[in-house]
């Protein structure tokens, strides 16, 4: 069973095989859960109250405080290419709660006896086991500059598959050592990781360095990566084509 729902302002796509519609629900409803506590376009959302000053730390959720935890080792494994402080100085953790969220979700799927399922936000997917005809589940990069083309066909075998660029939503992502200056040398750059939690919060911290991001992608064991500079030329990780069909 397959639906779409726009939630966390992206479309999330569900694929259980086997489920019923309100299993199906539940996933979405966490979904939903997380955007109303996380948004920051939302005036009453948790992060949205905490960066006006109405919340005192030991007053944050646990789940608001995993994040924060998370989001600092993040970025203390990136040398500080992660971050989610923001040049005004309020806190957006959207660049961690993204994959998070969707690994939280397959989870949730997982703890309901489903072993087959495919869960997709806004392209940055999570899946495991076949899909409903039996195969592997497949997973397209799509061409930054031709958005109908697809680049490579991802076989990921159960691992999470994100991608961090600028071709859709232009400069979203800044390097906090130099905030000031665009990223303009990549388009794109996609991590394979060992779900999907891990390959989004280093596909953010890896976009955030530029072309120097996929030399830190080939350093991180159980991860590879691909990348598309400014000029449309690729560079992948050395095993990045063992995932790709």
């Amino acid at each position: 069973m397959r639906a779409t729902r726009l939630i966390m302002g992206m479309p999330i796509a569900v694929e259980v095989v086997g489920a019923t519609e309100a299993d199906l629900e539940r996933i979405f409803d966490y979904f939903t859960a997380i955007d109303a506590r996380f948004s920051t376009y939302k005036w009453d959302s948790e992060i949205s109250r905490i960066n006006r000053g109405e919340i005192e730390p030991h007053e944050y959720s646990d789940e608001m405080r995993e994040v924060f935890a998370l989001s600092e080792q993040t970025q203390r494994e990136s040398d500080g290419y992660f971050s989610i402080t923001r040049p005004d100085g309020s806190i957006d953790p959207s660049g961690l709660v993204k994959g998070w969220a969707i690994h939280r979700a397959a989870m949730l799927a997982k703890r309901m006896g489903y072993a087959n399922y495919f869960i997709d936000a806004g392209g940055d997917i999570q899946s495991r086991g076949l899909d409903e005809h039996g195969e592997p589940w497949t997973i397209g990069i799509r061409h930054p500059f031709q958005e109908s083309e697809i680049v490579k066909v991802l076989r990921p075998m159960g691992q999470g598959v994100a991608t961090s660029g600028t071709y859709l939503r232009g400069q979203h992502i800044y390097n906090p050592h130099a905030p000031d200056r665009p990223i303009s040398d990549i388009v794109s750059l996609t991590v394979i990781g060992p779900n999907i939690y891990e390959a989004d919060r280093f596909a953010t911290a890896a976009f955030a360095m530029g072309r120097a991001g996929i030399e830190f992608i080939e350093q991180l064991p159980h991860c590879e990566g691909y990348l598309i500079d400014s000029a449309g030329i690729a560079t992948m990780t050395t095993n990045f084509e063992h995932h790709t069909v």
